[in-house]
């Protein structure tokens, strides 16, 4: 009777192991579908962005919107380079979106940067302003201080057509961005997320537009 017992125990505490593991197993599926299809907080990292984010904020990123998820399978291109494929989810970004996108060649290192030319759009810089297709756009988020600077050095870019299936992406601190300027336009499936907020710290809390 007693030896039945103590099977009995065993059998118990056996199953409970079996149950958190799955319970834990279940939760890290969860939050992996969720950070890949839903929403994910990331970390401001630089100064590319001044003036519309600091270094240091943590943004809320929507990935339902438009997204190529973390699901990627990597293979070695015919130049010896490191490619991959991913699952593109959602519709296509707008222009002027925040968005947080990745450079080919770069791996998963995140940059956040604003989307100022769709595919097919000629996309230039004269004396501090941008045009895009010709129309001059104000681009109220940019700070007069880098404008002023850009006027005065008159610094140019461009023009440049982004190809189909494409697009051109800036900083809006564009003195200090590494961005379509110098990687060229990106694919589509290089743009991972819509950034939607601020969410910390919690005085700087705002939307990001």
């Amino acid at each position: 009777m007693k030896k039945q017992k103590q099977e009995k125990q065993k059998k118990t505490v056996g199953r409970e192991i079996v149950e958190w593991v799955l319970t834990i197993l279940t939760a890290v599926v969860i939050a992996l579908v969720i950070r890949s299809f839903v929403f994910e907080p990331v970390r401001v990292d630089g100064d590319s962005m001044n003036g519309t984010l600091a270094d240091g904020e943590i943004m809320l990123v929507t990935k339902f919107d438009y997204a190529s998820t973390w699901l990627s399978f990597p293979w070695q291109s015919d130049e010896g380079k490191e490619a991959a494929a991913r699952l593109t989810t959602g519709g296509n970004p707008s222009l002027f979106d925040v968005v947080i996108c990745r450079y080919p060649g770069r791996g998963d290192t995140n940059f956040v940067k604003r989307v100022v030319g769709l595919p097919g759009d000629t996309v230039e810089l004269a004396e501090g302003f941008l045009y895009v297709n010709g129309v001059k756009y104000d681009e109220p988020y940019i700070l007069d201080e880098y404008r002023t600077v850009w006027k005065s050095d008159g610094y140019s870019f461009g023009p440049e057509t982004v190809p189909e299936g494409c697009y051109f992406v800036m900083g809006d601190h564009r003195n200090d961005s590494n961005d379509s300027r110098a990687v060229g336009a990106i694919g589509r499936d290089c743009i991972i997320g819509h950034v939607r907020r601020v969410l910390l710290p919690f005085g700087n809390a705002r939307e990001i537009q």
